[in-house]
């Protein structure tokens, strides 16, 4: 059979690929031939024109080739593409040849590709890197996919994102500013903006809490914060990096020319019928400005008690607390465990018609109906203290101060609890002891202490575990005892789960769970303020009443199969 076609198609007439499938009994020579000139006609590769012909599948020609030249044969699906070796070969060869550097040795750069029979590809890239090119075969479908994605210019990558159906809510500009022509072409630059767009976009459906967009020597890279983990993203070209400051920079009201300073703004996307506001931070850094975007979602702080991780002693300690006509709340922990979205949900519950509240921040998170917000602004002169002096002229109910970073503004908000209004706040510190502590050295008298603060509540954020997924750990019983369990927790009746990973997932944990300490301040507690205890003195006292620190409310968590034991460990280890 294989005979009297080669008579119809002489043998000679085919080379690379085409005579190797031939040979191996994979295409009769006619149609070999067919595909060749389809091939030559549109310009494309003889793989290309096969698979497309449907004459074979990329399995069955990947392996056939694998087979009959002896090159190693690699599935893409089980490659991290993210952690692939970036800018060793330029982008325009490797979508011209259709390849993927997938690695380097010494002076070996492994290439994969569809055709090993292409000698240009080698050439060229051995040409271009000094490296010695050797190839690896992957299956064409899975490498078009990849090298599509990677490989195009970079006007072409950025035009061929679609935006999505939402806008920016722009506030203008100074109109008597007359900007750079230069600056006026970066702001609308089409494909900057749509990449822009996009990446938002994918951040909310991410639920990433922040962006970061970050310029190198040679690479831009665009992380995401998701549940609280980096994850780089992509990769867009180094050349559009000052394009997407100056559009960040607009719609953000900045200013455009001024690079050589951090400045900081706000901005807001409507999307459909939800409006997100994100605040922006630029930084400039040896090779462009560095730019943090921070997503401010309105409806976080309205997801009630419930949705943030309170055990119920915990939540019953809040809402007495909060229910309170006058004291003052603070919540502790360091930058981002939670604190805004734990006060601004204590505000939504307070938030009632007869109520008038204030709050002063530095700057605003989240826009609340019903609730007067006032950022600080150093400039002018507003300060919290500034703000606080105000406030108590405005007849309030309920004040609620961004962070106590003075005694100045200490003293304010604490007279204020005591003359009858209830006032929340939050501190930098590790646990609700060390918050009285931390108000003494900032000279805060002790029976002011003693006598305004009616409630500490200290937190962490730990990932949580993805229901999908998880799956029972087995620990022996001595780490779970070094851990913090009591000899009467690890009796078997329980079993602690790991992270697992699954496609819903992050590396099985699928958002946060708040873990908290929540210490009212009870008559005890105050005689030991008043006897200037120390944190240990308070916290001693705080669990004999029953109060469990951070590491014991998270190992309550591992109990119910929240978190993981690993995680408890990594955010509460002090």
């Amino acid at each position: 059979m294989a005979a009297e076609t080669l008579s119809e198609a002489p043998q000679s007439s085919l080379s690379g690929v085409a005579r190797i499938l031939v040979n191996s009994g994979k295409l009769n020579a006619r149609t070999a031939e067919d595909i060749a000139k389809l091939a030559r006609d549109q310009r494309r590769s003889f793989v290309a024109a096969a698979v497309g012909a449907n004459a074979m599948s990329s399995y069955d020609l990947a392996h056939t080739l694998s087979h009959a030249l002896a090159v190693p044969l690699v599935d893409l699906d089980a490659v991290d593409v993210q952690k692939l070796p970036q800018n060793l070969v330029d982008a325009r060869t490797l979508s011209q040849y259709q390849v993927l550097v997938l690695g380097k040795r010494g002076n070996r750069l492994f290439i994969g590709g569809a055709d090993p029979t292409d000698q240009e590809a080698v050439d060229r890239i051995k040409f271009a890197t000094q490296l010695t090119p050797e190839w690896v075969l992957v299956e064409y479908d899975k490498l078009l996919k990849i090298v599509d994605s990677k490989s195009t210019s970079a006007t072409e990558a950025l035009e061929n994102i679609v935006s999505g159906d939402f806008e920016f809510d722009v506030e203008e500009q100074d109109p008597n500013a007359k900007p750079d022509e230069d600056v006026v072409a970066d702001v609308e630059d089409a494909p900057v903006v749509r990449f822009l767009q996009k990446m938002l976009i994918d951040a909310i459906n991410m639920r990433a809490s922040d962006l970061h967009f970050e310029p190198y020597e040679q690479t831009y890279r665009v992380r995401f914060r998701i549940d609280g983990e980096l994850r780089e993203i992509t990769q867009p070209p180094v050349a559009i990096k000052d394009k997407l400051a100056s559009r960040i920079k607009v719609i953000s009201r900045l200013d455009i020319a001024e690079k050589r300073v951090p400045q900081d703004g706000r901005m807001k996307l409507k999307f459909g019928n939800r409006a997100i506001d994100f605040r922006i931070s630029t930084l400039p850094t040896l090779f462009g400005e560095k730019i943090v975007i921070r997503i401010l979602d309105p409806s976080s702080a309205k997801l009630g008690v419930d949705a943030l991780g309170y055990e119920r002693d915990e939540k019953d300690r809040l809402m007495s607390a909060i229910r309170r006509p006058y004291g003052m709340i603070l919540v502790t922990g360091p930058t981002g465990s939670g604190k805004t979205v734990s006060l601004y949900t204590c505000l939504n519950i307070l938030n009632q018609p007869g109520v008038n509240i204030s709050t002063v921040e530095d700057p605003a998170e989240i826009n609340l109906p019903g609730i007067n917000q006032v950022n600080v602004n150093d400039k002018a002169g507003m300060n919290f203290a500034t703000a606080l002096k105000a406030f108590l002229r405005q007849d309030p109910d309920i004040i609620m101060v961004g962070e106590i970073r003075d005694l100045e503004t200490a003293d304010i908000a604490i007279k204020a609890a005591q003359t009858g209004h209830l006032v929340l706040s939050t501190l930098h510190t590790n646990d609700a002891p060390t918050t009285l502590t931390r108000l003494l050295n900032m000279g805060v008298p002790p029976f002011n202490i003693a006598s305004s603060i009616i409630l500490i509540s200290a937190q962490r954020l730990a990932r949580r575990l993805c229901e999908n997924c998880k799956a029972p750990a087995e620990y022996p019983r001595e780490a779970l005892l070094r851990a913090g369990f009591k000899p009467e927790d690890v009796d078997g009746s329980w079993k602690p789960y790991k992270a697992v990973g699954c496609s819903a997932c992050s590396n099985g944990y699928r958002g946060r769970v708040g873990i908290y300490q929540v210490m009212p301040i009870t008559e005890p507690i105050q005689r030991v303020i008043l006897g200037e205890g120390t944190a240990l003195d308070i916290a001693e006292q705080a669990a004999r009443e029953g109060v469990r620190d951070l590491r014991q409310s998270g190992l309550v968590k591992v109990r119910h199969g929240h978190t993981t034991l690993e995680e408890v460990i990594s955010v509460t280890n002090q």
